[in-house]
């Protein structure tokens, strides 16, 4: 007899996860009510950051923090989810490129007797996916030029190409499942989340098999993007101060959230793009996921044909390998003045750890 599903939400990366995430999170203990589970290891330790430390030790990971800091999540996820009944969900979108043997063991784990396994999965098209993939590495320290990285993306190499291969990520993780249990989100265009703000929203509570009431608390939280001018100054940033082999937590603080997703945020500034000529290679792709999805059977939350690349922007294209000079120094002049400002505010760390974990505990307090 089924006591439990378990929804397990593999990725995509940069397809609205950070935004369902912090809406699980704010709304975790108005869910539970409804026997609806997002499990997390304490009151000051997020369902994300939860989640995303256990998905780091399945995949044998130990990237951002402390060398070690992931050990054991993994089983610690496994025992809180053996402890619960209903739904429960399971959310990161690192878990997307795992391994055969990787999948296999989180779906034995997750997956036991008594348990009814979903696997969910969120994707959108290559235009925006692909640019949005390098902003993001560029954040998280890697120093590749645009043109590097797009052209081993058509090769399928970096650790994104493979996140965001739908039909193999959900050949690999809906392997066994009936084709019922897997759900694919699709994420909608600019112009329609205009329209409707909370449209992914709804469309994750479809796959979820969860009323929209009962998480009536919304995210502001987001990765955002950066123009070409912002994204060259941080990769240049990178390379100066070899920023992908340190990673030092509370360096790769500094540049990632406080540059990246702050000071140069909201900039007037002109974004990345995917170039003209790629468009074709991008509609080959979305017409292999559609046509695979089609003839998979599985659940379709949203229009397949969201999928597709669509058109170039009719303005002219600027390749982010080439920003003049002069906006890149603006840039880097913003970037200094946060820098220096940050510099000057910080105290004690130990008072600032206590401010976080404070802040933390009483927003996880809220009814």
């Amino acid at each position: 007899m089924t006591t439990r599903r378990v929804y397990l939400h593999v990725g995509a990366p940069k397809t609205g996860t950070t935004y369902v995430q912090d809406r699980l999170t704010r709304n975790a203990r108005l869910l539970a009510r409804h026997g609806v589970h997002v499990p997390t290891g304490s009151a000051l330790v997020t369902p994300a950051l939860f989640h995303f430390r256990a998905a780091l030790d399945l995949l044998e990971q130990d990237w951002g923090g402390a060398p070690g800091h992931a050990v054991g999540a993994w089983d610690a996820l496994v025992r809180k989810v053996d402890k619960l009944s209903g739904t429960v969900v399971v959310s990161h979108e690192i878990l997307a490129p795992a391994s055969a043997a990787q999948v296999a063991r989180a779906k034995r784990d997750l997956g036991g007797d008594g348990t009814e396994l979903h696997v969910v999965y969120s994707a959108r098209d290559l235009a925006r996916q692909v640019p949005a993939a390098w902003q993001e590495s560029i954040k998280q320290g890697r120093k590749w030029s645009y043109r590097r990285y797009l052209a081993r993306t058509r090769e399928g190499r970096p650790w994104f190409s493979r996140a965001f291969d739908l039909p193999t990520v959900l050949e690999r993780w809906g392997a066994d499942l009936p084709p019922e249990r897997i759900h694919l989100v699709t994420v909608p265009p600019k112009r329609v989340v205009q329209e409707r703000s909370d449209v992914l929203w709804l469309r994750f509570c479809t796959a979820l098999g969860i009323d929209p009431a009962w998480a009536p608390r919304e995210s502001d939280r987001a990765n955002q993007s950066l123009g070409i001018a912002e994204t060259q100054v941080v990769r240049r940033l990178n390379r100066r101060m070899d920023r992908a082999t340190r990673r030092e937590a509370s360096y790769d603080e500094l540049i990632r959230e406080m540059l990246a997703q702050e000071a140069l945020v909201g900039r007037r500034s002109t974004p990345v793009l995917l170039p003209p000529d790629m468009y074709p290679w991008a509609e080959e792709q979305a017409d292999r996921w559609i046509t695979w999805a089609r003839g998979s059977g599985i659940h379709v939350v949203g229009d397949l044909e969201e999928l597709r690349p669509g058109l170039p922007p009719l303005e002219p294209w600027r390749d982010p390998d080439r920003v003049p000079p002069k906006r890149q120094l603006d840039v880097a002049l913003d970037a200094l003045a946060a820098m220096t400002r940050e510099a000057a505010r910080r105290d004690d760390p130990e008072q600032a750890l206590w401010r976080r974990a404070r802040t933390q505990l009483e927003r996880l307090r809220r009814p």
